[in-house]
């Protein structure tokens, strides 16, 4: 089962990139920053699930 931590990153990684890809429609120059946090949170959100798997 995947944990409520994986899903809470998950959706927060989500929202950064759709956030980010706003920013980018509206020439934000920030636009890029914003992604790439999202992309971070994405990544842990996998590392956190791969764990949780490996642990069992």
């Amino acid at each position: 089962m995947i944990s409520k931590k994986v899903i809470s990153v998950f959706t927060f990684g989500i929202f950064l990139l759709v956030g980010g890809a706003i920013l980018k429609i509206a020439n934000n120059p920030q636009a890029n920053i914003v992604m790439a946090i999202g992309l971070v949170f994405e990544t842990i959100a996998v590392l956190i699930f791969a764990w949780n798997k490996i642990k069992k």
